[in-house]
């Protein structure tokens, strides 16, 4: 090996694929038992009328997809779901970048925010049913509520972490605030905003789900209310095995924007 020349240490292209087709190989394992399993409980031990069967459910899916309802459903989640994720991402970072550069008032201000992140956000819905509704805005608001403390949190401890040298150094070449942001402050705090992204599409849809529940028409959490209000098992796995891929096509996107924007160490 030439002095002049660095090893490389990355593995070859043949070599992660074969990782890749391991780890996608491991996961089919795993959900095949899983389901193998259940199927086979629900044939000998367990009373289907409990815990449904899979095969009910692939049947029961694939009829709601046919006549439309399940695209129906989920559509309506998944918007309830997104609006509050962009209400509550957007309110969260501006909220958090205030209360950074404002510490007196963040200080003041931090029981306050810590007393509303930690309100059982079910003890909130009979407020928001009376001040929004029973309609969209009311869903969006309950999804908002659980979104917007992760972010503002995220965005206040990343740009404390920001490196004040670096800061200071960039400011002592007389850099304009908007570039300090842009080049220093937002990639520092993208993994903090990632991490609260990632932890934020699952509680998004809980919060879409539990406003269906407390009054709704339409999406799979009202399906899932409806079927269990009739005492159908397969109905409610249907709904709950909607939700699941929903929020992992949800992770999946998460995934997909934190390999564009964060680069991954060597």
């Amino acid at each position: 090996m030439s002095l002049t020349t660095a090893p490389n240490d990355a593995p070859p292209a043949s070599g992660r694929l074969a990782a890749q087709a391991l780890a996608w190989g491991e996961k089919v394992l795993v959900f095949v038992l899983v389901v193998g399993a259940w199927e086979v409980l629900s044939r000998t031990i367990v009373d289907p009328f409990w815990i449904s069967r899979p095969s009910l459910v692939a049947v029961r899916l694939w009829t709601l997809a046919m006549s439309g309802d399940l695209l129906w459903h989920t559509q309506t989640t998944v918007w309830q779901a997104v609006l509050g994720l962009i209400a509550g991402i957007s309110g969260g970072i501006v909220g958090g970048v205030l209360l950074t550069r404002l510490p007196r008032l963040a200080a003041a201000l931090n029981p306050l925010i810590m007393g509303l992140y930690s309100l059982p956000r079910i003890a909130l819905a009979p407020l928001f049913i009376i001040w929004f509704g029973i309609g969209l805005l009311s869903k969006v608001m309950m999804v908002f509520s659980f979104v917007v403390f992760i972010f503002l949190l995220n965005t206040v401890q990343g740009l404390r972490a920001v490196d004040p040298d670096l800061v200071d150094l960039m400011r002592s070449m007389r850099a304009k605030p908007s570039f300090i942001a842009w080049r220093v402050q937002f990639p520092a705090i993208l993994p903090w905003l990632m991490t609260a992204a990632r932890i934020s599409v699952g509680l998004a849809l809980i919060g879409s789900v539990l406003g269906e529940l407390l009054g709704a028409n339409r999406g799979l959490g009202w399906y899932v209310e409806y079927s269990g209000g009739r005492l159908d098992t397969t109905g409610v796995f249907a709904g709950l095995v909607a939700l699941m891929f929903v929020a992992v096509a949800f992770n999946s996107l998460v995934d997909l924007v934190e390999r564009l924007l964060v680069p991954s160490p060597r």
